[in-house]
């Protein structure tokens, strides 16, 4: 069902591109495109972070396209004035990547460093330390290598037989919506658990996939790139107790602000759906000192305040839909009912 209401969802719209809307009307102040991985496609059937997935090449065209579609490419410190400035004649996509994998220093930086355009990298400063735990990719390697899984799901022991690639695929979303439900401890140590039964390196997993400081004070050396927090462990708000997500907020901002010797002013909520955060995470980035938080609710940016700067909406790209005519039609803004604002729009 879940694939049949993406595939209605993408006819809708190319559906909308011909009728012109996107070409005749538009609506807010701009976009916030969010990406993750840019690397060239993997051999495989069971790749169910593919979504999560666009090749250097198609980074390319879309930039190109924004730039031909008479797009301003910003950063977030301009998005978080034109959202609360009066409407201006060109409106404005910022280009957003989240967690710092390590494919983004050999495959997307040379893309946006060819174009000399500003982008915002989202770090959570657990894995360029070596000690985060990219959870997802041990989940995703045991359900790849196994037929039949087993672990411990509360005080029950869970056995799945998965002898296909749709089984694997269900499996995976099945079993990762439970862990990013989990408090941290029991995260951990219900990956913990999967990993040692299935001789899985979690660890080495983890820091094979993530750029190390050395990467990042590179990136953060080029004038067109603003670093962001992405908390400390990339872990959902929503599992925590709420001094606790403040803690990973405020930690995380002030590694960050050590590291690169710099004000890390704008926040990416982990997961950023919206089952992982609620309105009191909100409330704690303004405490926390952000100047803006984004989500990965889907929307387009409001001007005159109507946003609110820690709550901001975006559009994260399906790395397995290739169309530029999809992506003029979603950052036009016709697709979008207006975003409500979430309290104080502005502090």
């Amino acid at each position: 069902m879940a694939s049949d209401d993406k595939w209605l969802e993408r006819l809708q719209l190319e559906l909308a591109w011909f009728s012109g809307q996107p070409l005749l009307r538009s609506r807010g102040a701009g976009a916030i495109l969010r990406f993750e991985h840019v690397r060239p496609r993997r051999n495989g059937a069971f790749q169910p972070l593919r979504e999560h997935e666009v090749t250097p090449q198609f980074l390319d065209r879309a930039i190109r396209a924004l730039k031909r579609w008479n797009y301003d490419l910003v950063g977030m410190d301009e998005v978080c004035r034109r959202a609360v400035t009066l409407p201006e004649k060109r409106r404005f996509v910022a280009l957003t990547f989240d967690g710092a994998p390590k494919d983004f220093i050999s495959f997307a930086y040379p893309v946006l460093a060819r174009h000399a355009v500003p982008f915002t990298l989202y770090v959570p400063t657990a894995f360029p330390d070596g000690v985060g735990e990219a959870w997802w990719l041990g989940l995703e390697r045991v359900i790849a290598r196994e037929n039949r899984v087993s672990l411990m799901m509360g005080d029950k022991e869970q056995r799945f037989t998965v002898t296909d690639n749709a089984e694997k695929h269900a499996l995976f979303s099945h079993l990762e919506g439970w862990l990013r439900s989990l408090p941290p401890a029991d995260l951990s140590a219900a990956i913990a658990d999967l990993c040692t039964r299935y001789s899985i390196d979690l660890a080495a997993l983890s820091r094979e996939a993530s750029m190390d400081w050395e990467d990042l004070a590179r990136l953060a050396a080029d004038p067109n790139v603003t670093i962001g927090s992405a908390t400390v462990n990339y872990t959902s708000l929503a599992s925590m107790k709420d001094a606790a997500a403040l803690r990973e907020m405020t930690m995380g901002k002030a590694v960050a602000e050590a590291a690169f010797r710099r004000e890390i002013r704008h926040l990416a909520y982990p997961f950023g759906d919206r089952s992982s955060f609620r309105r009191s995470h909100v409330v704690m980035a303004e405490e926390a000192g952000f100047a803006s938080a984004v989500s990965t609710i889907p929307g387009i940016v409001d001007a005159e305040g109507r946003t609110n700067l820690r709550a901001l909406p975006r559009i994260s790209w399906d790395g397995r839909a290739r169309s530029l005519r999809m992506m003029r039609v979603l950052v036009s803004g016709v697709a979008f009912a207006p975003v409500k604002p979430t309290g104080r729009a502005t502090s």
